[in-house]
């Protein structure tokens, strides 16, 4: 009897589990990710973590999505190689489900964000308005999405490594650079690093016009963390 109760209550779970996975009414009530529809305005000075995230509460607060919290979905390096104080994109973001403003699922969890199974593409990666962003074949192309992180989601390591994070997104100059995603999946090649959503290449600098010259308007994702 024990026995059977374990496998019901695990069947339970997992029914929950699949459910909470599957596609979930349109609205801003039930949207948990969303690119930002427009950057701070200073290239990849964001304020910092703190800055970034104020950003998108901002953003999801203007469309009704304010009863959440949320997060940018952005690492942080350390100041140097085998220095603990470096910030993991993957870790700011929550356990998922997360789901855009139309109710479509973009990934079940941290894991599926982050595979082969992932659905975050031109389609699905609408702003919190439910507007798409402009892909790489349009004017003016914005599929630069600022992450600062590796494909895993994890952050880049500390000096001697090149910025990849614009000084920690305190930076707004000509100077540094930061690892920016497509978020259309489109790339000049179909290369696995082309295509990614999180770590295609950096920056030319971190000013506005040094972001611009690749696809990019200092935009980046942000994801409901509860």
């Amino acid at each position: 009897m024990q026995t059977n109760n374990v496998r019901m209550s695990l069947a339970v779970v997992g029914a929950l589990a699949l459910a909470g996975c599957a596609g979930m009414a349109p609205g801003p009530q039930n949207m948990t990710f969303f690119v930002t529809s427009v950057g701070p305005g200073k290239g990849g000075d964001l304020g910092g973590l703190e800055g970034a995230d104020r950003h998108c509460q901002s953003l999801a607060q203007a469309v009704g999505a304010g009863n959440r919290t949320w997060h940018a979905y952005l690492s942080t390096q350390a100041p140097k190689l085998a220095d603990p104080n470096f910030v993991n994109a993957r870790d700011r973001i929550g356990a998922g489900p997360w789901h855009n403003v139309k109710g479509v699922r973009i990934a079940c969890s941290v894991e599926d964000l982050h595979s082969a199974s992932s659905k975050l593409n031109k389609e699905t990666a609408l702003n919190e308005k439910g507007q798409l962003v402009n892909g790489r074949t349009e004017k003016p192309n914005m599929h630069d999405i600022l992450t600062g992180s590796r494909a895993d989601g994890t952050a880049f390591p500390g000096a001697p490594f090149p910025d990849m994070t614009c000084s920690n997104w305190t930076n707004g100059t000509e100077g540094g650079s930061a690892m920016t995603g497509h978020h259309d999946r489109v790339g000049p090649t179909a290369a696995s690093w082309a295509t990614s959503w999180n770590a295609a290449h950096p920056t030319l600098g971190c000013s506005p016009d040094k972001i611009r010259p690749t696809g990019g308007e200092g935009l980046f994702y942000c994801f409901a963390v509860k």
